[in-house]
């Protein structure tokens, strides 16, 4: 049987796509190549973004910054000195881009201006911190991106 240039043709386009397919399939179900979005909630977090950049003003408006730095016990932030640090309320959140089930909340009670999250809980890579933090019913927002 001879093979003339349109059966040929029609061969190679099947095994093109069939090697395309493999791909596909073999992408979608295995977990290794599992990327989830950024974050669940995605078009709710867009709702309130405005209140979020209204927060990230008050934290500008201050005359010192909150600020983070590793230390050898984990990650430390550092409250401004002219915050009366029994008064905030807040959350802090340890988000990690890559993996979601390493993210994760803490709340925000201050003993002093500083607060401490521990080296055990956070794993090499990289980590967004966001500390919403109110105080006498003024809200502020501060984001970090860090490489552990």
């Amino acid at each position: 049987m001879k093979i003339n240039w349109g059966t040929g043709l029609v061969i190679g386009m099947v095994l093109f796509i069939s090697f395309i397919l493999f791909f596909v399939i073999k992408i979608s179900t295995q977990d290794k190549y599992d990327f989830d979005l950024v974050t669940e909630d995605y078009y709710q977090k867009e709702l309130v973004f405005q209140k979020e950049m209204d927060d990230q003003t008050n934290s500008h408006s201050l005359k010192s910054k909150v600020k983070g730095k590793r230390t050898a016990e984990g990650w430390l932030i550092s409250f401004p000195e002219e915050v009366d640090y029994s008064k905030v309320s807040g959350t802090v959140l340890m988000y990690r881009p890559s993996n979601k089930k390493l993210d994760f909340e803490m709340p925000l009670k201050l003993s002093s201006s500083t607060l401490l999250i521990p080296d055990e809980k956070l794993v090499g890579g990289r980590w967004n911190t966001i500390v919403h933090w109110s105080i006498d019913g003024e809200d502020y927002l501060f984001k970090d991106e860090i490489i552990y």
